[in-house]
């Protein structure tokens, strides 16, 4: 497989994924993303705002999340966001803890 080849696959799953996130799984939570695989909507929204970055787009975190979210965070928390309960915060604060204290 050359790089041309790999790259277009691996756009194809990132594709995939964005829209299992955005469209099919709108109701799983970014909390629960967080306290289940240690990164979330967010998370992505950064990791290609860092990419265009290094390819010399300059994007803001509102902007990559906008194109991320195909909508802006405040219509998305309107739509979507749901109050995260105490166990779930609970759960995010303890595993932010063991991340920070590995670091």
């Amino acid at each position: 497989m050359d790089d041309a080849l790999k790259t277009k696959l691996e756009a194809a799953a990132f594709r995939a994924l964005k829209k299992h996130l955005m469209v099919e799984r709108t109701d799983v939570q970014n909390i629960d993303l967080m306290n289940l695989a240690g990164f979330c909507r967010n998370c992505l929204s950064r990791w290609y705002q860092e990419a265009a970055m290094e390819n010399g787009v300059e994007l803001s975190k509102e902007e990559a999340r906008e194109i991320f979210y195909g909508m802006s965070m405040e219509e998305w928390k309107i739509n979507y966001q749901t109050e995260a309960n105490k166990e779930k915060q609970e759960n995010f604060q303890s595993a932010f803890a063991e991340n920070v204290k590995s670091k």
